[in-house]
């Protein structure tokens, strides 16, 4: 099948290297025309483990090709998918400018009835918005072409994207109108036969149950995640190790393991956009969304508290002092800095005069876009180097190689050994035998502090 995808961002660019790797030919159009060039060259603008060598290999064979193009890209196209930001607005709402200029652009280029997808994360009432947009414009043009609109949510996991899109565990397909629901089905059918050989992971719904599923399904993860740093909050304060009731609650099937690891909160480009822009649609139409609210402040407390425990351990000022940062994206296996709990430690520790020197595997050129250059950021080349003149170690990301460092190098490299782990990747005894004194997220010293 021929399929275009405008927005080539993290979800296009994955979506459209995964459909041309089964054999469907894709055209990518984005509007930026430096992003559109360096693909072209082979140059990937984001670290997504497996994308690179995907994305570079079916360019080669010719079933990718880019364009910033609208015409080019809605003439290519059976199926149209959108799957451009949809940025939080002022008070919260997802934004959906871009994805109605989309809507707009293929309605004024549109010669023959197409299927237009939503892969955008949206709210509720998104596609009727976008149908309203196309017939809108195709009525200004004096035309009755007929479209179809389909709401076809992503889930993927940065860091994991490229095989959560060749092995999804579920494919929602979110139908309009009663009248299109045959013809979306033998579409998609089609499309995704390749990712659905093993069992039927197709789940057909209405659209507005496809557009709120997808914002459930993130909702419902980063509530797990505040519940679990809610219980290490109430750990700390009892005398309890929250590693222990994390095993202890994860054994119970109904509960399991995924998503009930404590932290310094959850970031990136989903989970805090989605949380409050359901929290918005709720308010808007008079509910109040009582533990969305409470997820949403949570996590935005967690963010401190590796903070926290520096101003407790070191006092509010801690001008002259120096930090050793390990991680800097939000999680492993991805750059990306957005909603990161590293920027929250970083922007607390300058505001108190300290000065950081960072690592991390993949995310330096995106911390160096974000903040420029600056005399209290250091960026380094190894972890090894970012411990050296520092006073103390913080840990933001849970990185594979952070798991298993040279604890005695710690110890005698940092002016004070001393460890803040927003992660909880080591053991508080083993660390407390070795003379190093370890803060962590409802364990060690984290513990002491509350109860002193």
């Amino acid at each position: 099948m021929k399929v275009t995808v405008f927005g080539i961002g993290y979800v296009g660019l994955v979506q459209a290297a995964v459909l041309a790797e089964v054999g469907h030919d894709v055209c990518c159009v984005d509007v930026d025309a430096d992003k559109i060039a360096r693909l072209k060259e082979g140059h990937i603008p984001i670290f997504e483990p497996g994308l690179t060598p995907l994305v570079q290999s079916n360019t080669e064979a010719g079933r990718i090709v880019f364009t910033t193009s609208a015409e080019e890209g809605v003439e290519f196209g059976e199926i149209l998918f959108i799957a451009v930001g949809t940025p939080p607005d002022e008070d919260g709402s997802a934004d959906l400018k871009y994805v109605l200029s989309v809507a707009e652009s293929i309605a004024t280029h549109m010669q023959v009835p197409k299927i237009v997808v939503n892969k955008s994360t949206v709210p509720v009432g998104s596609a009727d918005r976008v149908a309203k947009a196309i017939s809108a414009c195709l009525e200004s043009r004096g035309s009755d072409l007929e479209y179809a609109v389909v709401s076809n949510p992503e889930f993927l996991k940065e860091g994991a994207a490229v095989n959560d899109c060749m092995r999804p565990d579920r494919i929602i397909i979110g139908v309009r109108t009663q009248d299109d629901d045959a013809r979306i089905r033998e579409q998609f059918t089609d499309l995704y036969a390749p990712f659905n050989r093993n069992r039927d992971r197709m789940v057909f719904m209405d659209a507005r149950s496809a557009e709120l599923t997808k914002y459930a399904a993130n909702c419902m993860l980063a509530t797990k995640i505040s519940f679990m740093n809610e219980m290490a909050n109430i750990a700390e304060r009892v005398g309890a190790d929250i590693e222990m009731v994390r095993k202890g609650i994860g054994s119970d099937e109904r509960i399991g393991y995924h998503f009930i690891y404590p932290g310094c909160g959850y970031g990136g480009s989903c989970f805090p956009k989605d949380v409050q822009a359901l929290g918005r649609t709720a308010e808007v139409i008079g509910y109040e969304p009582e533990l969305l609210l409470a997820v949403e402040a949570i996590n935005k407390r967690q963010k401190q508290k590796l903070a926290d425990y520096i101003n407790s351990h070191f006092g509010d000022d801690l001008s002259g002092k120096t930090f050793a940062l390990w991680g800097l994206s939000f999680k492993p296996k991805t750059d990306d800095m957005r909603e990161a709990p590293s920027r929250s430690v970083m922007e607390a520790l300058w505001s108190r005069g300290a000065k950081v020197q960072a690592f991390d595997p993949e995310a330096m050129e995106e911390c160096q876009r974000i903040y420029g250059t600056r005399d209290d950021l250091v960026l380094m080349g190894t972890k090894e180097a970012a411990l050296q003149g520092a006073d103390a170690l913080v840990i933001c990301t849970e990185w594979q190689n952070f798991r298993a460092p040279d604890f005695e190098l710690i110890k005698s490299t940092l002016t004070q050994p001393v460890i803040f782990d927003g992660r909880n990747l080591y053991e508080p005894d083993r660390l407390e035998s070795k003379g190093i004194t370890y803060y962590a997220i409802g364990r060690g010293h984290s513990v002491a502090a509350v109860e002193a």
